[in-house]
């Protein structure tokens, strides 16, 4: 039997002064926020719920971003990562759930001094870059 792998749906939401919202894990290491997909929900629906869910934000979900295998070394685990950028709705401040640690947002300099997944960085990049994520842009 092939192997299987748990499939995590996580966002990129940026606020207005173009941080982004990360989640501190148990395992020490900064993620984007989002879960588990659900059987009958898409995975647009999916990483809406989870980060309301897990911050207490109001997105939108924007475009697929980036998927890839992630090998979680300290439970030896893989998990196929999928990442779409998000519009915020209006800011506020995110809440920190029970899930995690801690909550915060980072400019892109800051990103280089957090322990943070290279995808998680990729995606962040692209979303950073994409003209659709701004003002008047096709969001």
């Amino acid at each position: 039997m092939p192997p299987s792998f748990p499939v995590s749906v996580k966002g990129v939401v940026l606020d207005a002064g173009d941080r982004v919202l990360l989640l501190r894990n148990d395992r020490d290491e900064w993620e984007l926020p989002g879960g588990r997909i659900e059987i009958g929900e898409t995975p647009e629906q999916c990483v809406v719920r989870e980060i309301a869910e897990e911050t207490g934000r109001v997105v939108r979900a924007g475009p697929l971003l980036d998927a890839w295998l992630y090998h979680v070394t300290t439970v030896d685990r893989h998990v196929f990562v999928v990442t779409y950028g998000c519009a915020p709705g209006p800011d506020a401040e995110p809440v920190l759930s029970d899930e995690h640690v801690e909550v915060g947002l980072f400019t892109a300099r800051e990103l280089d001094r957090l322990r943070l997944p290279e995808g998680y960085r990729r995606s962040i990049a692209t979303w950073s870059a994409d003209p659709r994520r701004l003002p008047g842009g096709a969001r």
